[in-house]
């Protein structure tokens, strides 16, 4: 049985997949047609998932292609002649593997070439690849290389200028090329990775957008588990897995990997609403790696919680202007989007609510004066004789709390004072939640005694 992949790339022998037909054919093209392609996309979006898979097809339907995978991911500390020896172990170990998944060895003078060859800086980097195009001619004149960088952020902040200057330079040269296509992906494009706010020596770049799933994808990624198990998602569901998540892969996978994995769900049994309540419930309020990267992003600085809770009023757009730090910053994160009407949004309801739990004081300092002296059953009164909500009764009393409360509202600590009703109305919601979900939870043990 497959899985739910939630921690590092899914592999289809292992996990249910989004194929994305479409958008790694797209890709593999522009690869094709020698372009130097930058993916840059928040962490745990299907980076790397995406671009190994489109490796693999681009091996298996085009084998006169090289393709080469390298990972930055540990070098941002190196100094650059120790990055420029490690990035040459990468490629000639890439180089090396294709052959033996072709079945037949290099040349003698290729292997000695490999063998005999040191990078140290760009320059060599340059001659190293002016060299390797040469052999490879004189082996099949049809063999392009490719090279696919992971984790392209963790370049060293002193290699990269040079690193980038070196491409560009193979890339206006003309075709043929070596290497023939490169492609960075990252968390940060090309230009927000330029230390020194210069023009970006990389200006020839073609952006490639990778986006969330959308309705019909997550149907599908649902629908591999249905074949396979025959336990199907009531439509609702599905539908709301969507909205939730507005199909954030991650997302997406660890709802289903609740539903299917830690909730006992008899297989017989149809995976319902009442089932995707509790479900989202435990992910809102517990942690998980995605949950925990939002939450460090926004604390990074204190200028994002101002901003954030302006976008979360609603009333008060703000534009989505990426030339604007803190708007580019909280984008690349992804934690923002931009709306039809051209305001920022925050990306989905899920982070919405985590990003407001986030800024929100744990202790006000008010709770002692939620309710009038003729209170005396506090929350509970603002449910029906039949456990419905009184939103309207709710919501009149948090209007007359505020009133009782005064300027103690300005008190509260450490929220700023333009967002300190927004916190206070949250507080008080999620105070009302779980006590009356308690109560609830009380009643129907009592109820199970009897």
């Amino acid at each position: 049985m497959k899985h739910f992949g939630t921690q590092g790339p899914v592999h289809p022998s292992e996990n249910y997949v989004v194929p994305r037909t479409e958008k790694i054919n797209d890709f593999i093209n522009r690869i094709k047609a020698g372009q130097y392609v930058v993916i840059f996309a928040p962490r745990q979006t299907g980076k790397t998932t995406f671009f190994q898979r489109a490796l693999d097809k681009l091996t298996m339907e085009a084998p006169t292609y090289l393709p080469i995978p390298l990972n930055f991911d540990v070098y941002k500390n190196l100094s650059v002649s120790t990055f420029y020896g490690h990035l040459y172990k990468q490629i000639r170990h890439g180089i090396e593997q294709i052959y033996q998944q072709r079945g037949c060895p290099p040349s003698e003078s290729l292997t000695q070439f490999l063998e005999n060859t040191t990078l140290t800086d760009h320059l060599s980097m340059l001659e190293f690849f002016r060299q390797l195009a040469s052999f490879l001619e004189a082996e099949d004149s049809e063999q392009k290389v490719v090279i696919i960088i992971d984790e392209f952020d963790g370049i060293p902040e002193a290699a990269l200028s040079n690193f980038l200057h070196t491409l560009r330079h193979i890339y206006i040269a003309g075709k043929p090329r070596c290497p023939h296509s490169v492609s960075t992906i990252g968390v940060k494009s090309i230009i927000q990775l330029d230390y020194d706010r210069s023009i970006s020596p990389f200006n020839i770049q073609d952006e490639f957008h990778l986006p969330n799933f959308t309705l019909e994808e997550v149907r599908d990624l649902l629908g591999q588990y249905t074949e396979e198990v025959h336990q199907a998602f009531a439509p609702e569901v599905i539908t709301s897995i969507y909205k939730q998540t507005a199909g954030q892969p991650v997302l997406v996978n660890r709802l289903a990997q609740i539903l299917i994995e830690e909730m006992d769900i008899p297989k017989s049994e149809m995976i319902r609403m009442t089932h995707f309540t509790k479900a989202h419930t435990q992910l809102l309020r517990r942690r998980n790696t995605n949950i925990e990267h939002l939450t460090t992003n926004i604390r990074k600085d204190p200028r994002f919680e101002k901003i954030l809770m302006r976008i979360t009023a609603h009333n008060d757009g703000v534009d989505f202007n990426l030339d604007d730090e803190i708007i580019s910053e909280l984008a690349t994160y992804g934690v923002i989007t931009e709306g039809t009407d051209g305001a920022c949004n925050i990306a989905n309801p899920i982070y919405l609510y985590r990003i407001l739990r986030a800024f929100k004081p744990t202790v006000n300092g008010l709770e002692e004066i939620y309710f009038s002296e003729d209170n005396i059953t506090g929350f509970q009164a603002y449910l029906t004789d039949t456990r419905q909500l009184d939103m309207r009764s709710l919501l009149d009393n948090f209007c007359n709390f505020i009133a009782r409360a005064g300027f103690q509202i300005l008190q509260v600590p450490q929220t700023p004072r333009a967002s300190v009703g927004r916190h206070l109305l949250l507080t008080y919601l999620d105070q009302f939640v779980q006590t009356v979900e308690v109560a609830y939870s009380l009643r129907c043990k009592l109820d199970a005694v009897e």
